[in-house]
């Protein structure tokens, strides 16, 4: 091995670690419990007629009503005893940007797919479905810090919306089931 190789090797642990770091830094954020009156920072993904798709804002029960905040005047809000169902999902979705990809694929010996491993961000997505005042049917979807779906779930559940047990979900079957005879 020369001394070439070694120098970008080491350069690439550097980077690595410096990258990794940073990117462990950024998941220890603990969730946090909304209590009716304090808000919790989201990602309006789509849903709401007034707000604008990937909008940032706050969203917080207040008084019956889910309403959702950007730049401190409120946006949209729904009865939230007209919240028909909730659903919360994880995901996640890759951070870094332009520079991450770069950054993947200069690495040698395949070392963009460990860079990946830690270029990832996990997340709660949450969907909130409505009737609105005229019993026009919405969905709303909101993006998450991770942990932080379920217990919002489970304060608009104590406010008074309605869920729909996972039992009463109706389950669809891709392909129809044929009874075949033997003739």
């Amino acid at each position: 091995m020369t001394s070439f190789q070694v120098g970008h090797g080491l350069a690439f642990l550097t980077v690595l670690f410096s990258l990794s770091t940073a990117s462990i830094g950024q998941n220890q954020s603990e969730a946090q419990s909304p209590v009716e009156g304090s808000a919790i920072h989201v990602t309006q993904v789509l849903g709401f007629e007034g707000a604008k798709h990937n909008a940032t804002g706050d969203l917080k029960i207040q008084g019956g009503v889910m309403q959702f905040q950007h730049g401190g005047s409120t946006i949209a809000q729904v009865n939230i005893s007209s919240i028909q169902d909730i659903f919360v999902e994880g995901g996640d979705k890759q951070v870094g940007g332009t520079a991450m990809t770069l950054g993947k694929t200069a690495a040698p010996f395949g070392g963009g797919r460990v860079v990946s491993l830690f270029a990832h961000k996990k997340y709660d997505f949450l969907t909130v479905e409505y009737l609105d005042n005229n019993g026009g049917f919405h969905g709303a979807i909101f993006q998450l810090e991770k942990g932080q779906g379920e217990t919002f779930k489970k304060d608009l559940v104590a406010n008074g919306a309605h869920i729909s047990s996972p039992v009463n979900r109706a389950t669809t079957q891709s392909t129809p089931e044929v009874e075949h005879e033997n003739k």
